[in-house]
Order: structure tokens, then C-alpha cells, then sequence
């Protein structure tokens, strides 16, 4: 049985990371650690609205900047 996956070097907030692919962009968020309710991201240098994310495949080379949303006063 042979598989399909493979991985790809990206770029999460400035460090380099190797992710398996094909994967998502949440998929990748709880894979790293982060809880997607709780972060901004921006992919390849723009802002990606939280309705795109599902769609989101990650690629090679792509580049993530992951915010983490704190709230408080």
C-alpha cells in the first residue's frame, strides 16, 4: 500500500517548519499547538478571513505569521 503524503517546508512566524501534506490550514494550527479559536493568521503576507481556512491547503513555501488573540483590560 503506498501513500500519498509527503511533507513541505513552510515558514511559521519567522522559523522554519516541516508539515505533512496535503493538510489545511487548521489542521496545521492544532497540529502546532495552537487553538484555531483563538489566532489570526496571516498567509503569504495577507490577512486570511477565518471562512477561508478550510480551504486553505498549505504548500511548500508558504509563510504564516500566527497571532495568538489575548483578551483582557
Amino acid at each position: 500500500m503506498t501513500s500519498s503524503a509527503s511533507t513541505v517546508q513552510i515558514q511559521v512566524n519567522g522559523e522554519p517548519h516541516t508539515c505533512s501534506a496535503p493538510i489545511t490550514l487548521p489542521q496545521l494550527l492544532e497540529q502546532l499547538g495552537f487553538n484555531p479559536r483563538l489566532v489570526a493568521v496571516e498567509y503569504n503576507g495577507e490577512i486570511l478571513h477565518r471562512q477561508f481556512w478550510p480551504q486553505t491547503h498549505i504548500q511548500g513555501g508558504d509563510r504564516l505569521e500566527v497571532v495568538t488573540i489575548v483578551g483582557g483590560g
